[in-house]
């Protein structure tokens, strides 16, 4: 980057470049490279949901992705191919899931009004939704391969005729399950704890590892309790875009 530059530039406004939008309550807006120049090797969606709908399983192959909830509440799930096991994350404002490049996930909401923030380590993040599999995969390859009726999947995927990218499609009559609802409390607190021993088990600090900082009294809600400063009060509580689609990353 020629910071010399006249066209160098340092900021932008992501109401300028939305990537997709179901409707008034479910938008996604992109930052890349191509938007703001002076970016390097980071990226992000700005991501708005109501309650139930869903950011489609995906996997971006180039890229890790880290989800900050803003406002709302999402269940991030992943599938963890090393482990053969779906995870699931609830998180509400002020707290992350982080899933690890080339992984299958998504999110959904459950809360009206989420907001979320998904930040990428790659200038543009490559993204592939399960839907185009769904709908390009060859009839016959999917019933040969996995023992299916070619009849009756040819059927049932008939309606998946573009990216979903946010579902259920805004045209869907169908009945759809509730969305799940995020794990209780003392789950988030297990998995919190359990992930501080293991961090701990691998630190120098040993037991001193998320005890407060210098003998500080810790702050409610904040994750580690280090007591930097004041704290970030924690209490529990649009689209992805696509190649094809116009504005795709500034394409």
């Amino acid at each position: 980057m020629d910071f010399t530059s006249p066209d160098v530039q340092y900021t932008y406004d992501l109401r300028n470049n939305r990537m997709f939008a179901k409707d008034s309550g479910n938008v996604i807006y992109a930052l890349g490279v191509q938007q703001l120049n002076t970016l390097g090797n980071v990226s992000l969606l700005d991501i708005y949901l109501t309650k139930g709908n869903v950011v489609e399983p995906h996997i971006h192959q180039n890229a890790s992705e880290l989800v900050y909830a803003i406002e709302g509440a999402a269940v991030v799930s992943m599938i963890n191919p090393f482990i053969g096991q779906v995870l699931q994350f609830p998180i509400g404002p002020g707290q992350v899931a982080n899933v690890p490049q080339g992984w299958i996930h998504w999110e959904v909401a459950t809360e009206e009004n989420t907001h979320l923030l998904a930040i990428f380590d790659a200038p543009v993040p490559e993204f592939i939704g399960m839907s185009d599999f769904l709908r390009l995969a060859p009839r016959n390859i999917l019933a040969h391969t996995y023992c299916l009726d070619q009849t009756a999947i040819t059927e049932a995927l008939a309606p998946i005729t573009a990216t979903t990218v946010i579902g259920p499609p805004a045209d869907c009559a169908q009945n759809h399950q509730p969305a799940p609802a995020p794990q209780p409390e003392a789950m988030i607190h297990a998995q919190q704890a359990g992930q501080q021993q293991a961090q701990a088990a691998r630190s120098p600090y040993g037991p001193y590892y998320g005890q407060p900082y210098y003998g500080r009294t810790p702050v409610q809600g904040y994750g580690q309790a280090y007591g930097y400063g004041q704290g970030y009060p924690a209490p529990y509580g649009q689209p992805y875009a696509y190649p094809g689609q116009q504005g795709y990353w500034g394409g």
